[in-house]
């Protein structure tokens, strides 16, 4: 067996077994489990065990492993759940248990439950299964880049590596190009329409046959439609319509004809909405959203990237991050990058400094260090959560201090100004190859910026003297 099994049967163990388990699904760096009773989680033995980089108890129970290791570990855990059949409880019943968790579910999901959370956990839901898709596309972006400059420079042969820059290109335009309907069909499955009926009407904002002979008119302000206006924020606009349209269809229609009459009609109505009204009012907002998020960073500068660094981690630990996803997106459909990333990044390198001198300060804490010792390499690469939950945020004062190095580093940017990044999803280290136009030397400064300033705060304000003291 490998190590990734082994991981997942001790995990499956550490949160009470098979019985307590409904289901689970997995983001880039935690495996997210729906338990029946969270009471019978021994979440201290959990993260002892090797591998599991901590915890964070939300709708679903959460198991921080990190990039790649998460989805092998996802695996093996779909296995295991499958070998070991349904599980007996000797002390509670099946019923009992359910009863118990459906009625814990219910009381966590009344505190979360508002509806501008739920909106953007839909919205989240929406974007992280791409997110490996932004990566992996945008590395190939950058590697294309890099090659274009050297052919300009003359460092390197037009006519022999054009072929490679172009084949480079077709695998990254996969994503970009039809992100749209990726968009849709995911955005279907968030709002309960049919994934497939979704992701056309993410390709109708495509205007595909459209053509300079044959254009469609903007009924607001009688210019011709382009192509992709509105973006992914039409897009979501549309897939939610499509949602209302269908779920009444599927009312009145007869089954006998759904198959055939619902998805005609709920295309028809919702595909000449999208067109004619959502396309036009939905590209009016984003290019105004854009425009006014480019003019305060112009304007701003140090301030804004100062604001931007130090408030993102709250916004996290509020769930409210996930509203900026959308805005990445159509700033890279706009202008190639997005200049919000590379401020917000920061956030995590301040987390970074901060448990650094943590870790000179409280060297007779054993259990403390250890901590960061596991968690600072992942942290560096731009995987913020084992810190933040395992080491800054439980003791306080190291969280304040570290989101205000995030501020520092996110000044350094905004002083520089246009340090962008081409896709999404990295942050820390890991953002270094996606950051636009060569700049990467100056996200590099601000990452140390970021490191420095959390470091200094925390080691002269923000450490507890009861982190300090001698333990095991």
């Amino acid at each position: 067996m490998s190590k990734y099994h082994d991981l997942a049967v001790n995990i499956l163990g550490a949160i009470g077994g098979r019985a307590n388990v409904t289901e689970y699904t997995h983001c880039m760096t935690r495996l997210r489990v729906t338990v029946v009773d969270r009471s019978r989680i021994a979440e201290a033995d959990l993260k002892q065990i090797e591998g599991v980089l901590g915890v964070v108890d939300d709708e679903t129970y959460q198991v921080i492993l990190g990039p790649g290791v998460v989805t092998k570990v996802a695996e093996e855990f779909g296995k295991v759940l499958e070998a070991s059949g349904p599980e007996g409880d000797p002390s509670t019943s099946a019923e009992q248990l359910q009863a118990k968790g459906a009625q814990m579910k219910a009381q966590l999901k009344k505190k979360n439950d508002t509806p501008f959370k739920n909106f953007l956990r839909k919205i989240g839901n929406i974007f992280i299964p791409l997110i490996p898709a932004f990566v992996g596309a945008g590395l190939i972006a950058g590697i294309g880049s890099i090659l274009t400059n050297n052919m300009t420079a003359g460092n390197l042969d037009t006519a022999t590596w054009q072929q490679y820059v172009t084949i480079l290109n077709v695998i990254k335009n996969a994503i970009f190009s039809y992100l749209v309907i990726y968009v849709g069909i995911n955005a279907a499955k968030e709002f309960g329409a049919t994934p497939a009926l979704g992701g056309v009407i993410g390709g109708v904002t495509l205007l595909t046959g459209v053509t300079a002979d044959l254009t469609i008119t903007n009924i607001f302000t009688g210019t011709p439609l382009t192509p992709g206006q509105g973006g992914v924020i039409g897009v979501l606009i549309a897939v939610w319509i499509l949602s209302i349209v269908e779920r009444y269809l599927r009312k009145v229609i007869p089954d006998a004809v759904d198959i055939i009459v619902t998805p005609t009609i709920a295309l028809l109505a919702v595909g000449l909405i999208t067109i004619f009204f959502i396309m036009p009012f939905a590209g009016f907002i984003s290019s105004n959203l854009i425009g006014a998020i480019n003019w305060t960073l112009e304007v701003g500068g140090a301030f804004s990237g100062f604001v931007l660094g130090t408030a993102f981690l709250p916004l996290v630990m509020l769930g409210l991050h996930q509203v900026l996803t959308p805005i990445h997106i159509e700033m890279i459909n706009d202008s190639g990058m997005t200049l919000l990333l590379p401020m917000l990044a920061m956030a995590g390198a301040g987390q970074v400094g901060a448990s650094i001198a943590l870790w000179i300060r409280c060297k007779k804490n054993k259990s403390l260090t250890n901590m960061i010792k596991g968690a600072l390499p992942v942290g560096i690469l731009g995987i913020g959560e084992p810190l933040i939950y395992g080491v800054t945020l439980p003791l306080g004062r190291p969280f304040v201090t570290a989101c205000i190095g995030g501020g520092i580093g996110g000044a350094v940017i905004g002083l520089f100004g246009n340090v962008g990044a081409i896709a999404i999803g990295p942050s820390g280290v890991a953002l270094i190859p996606l950051i636009a136009n060569g700049l990467w030397l100056k996200y590099v400064i601000g990452l140390i910026a970021a490191y420095a300033g959390g470091f200094i705060a925390t080691y002269l304000f923000g450490t507890p003297k009861e982190a300090m003291a001698e333990q095991e």
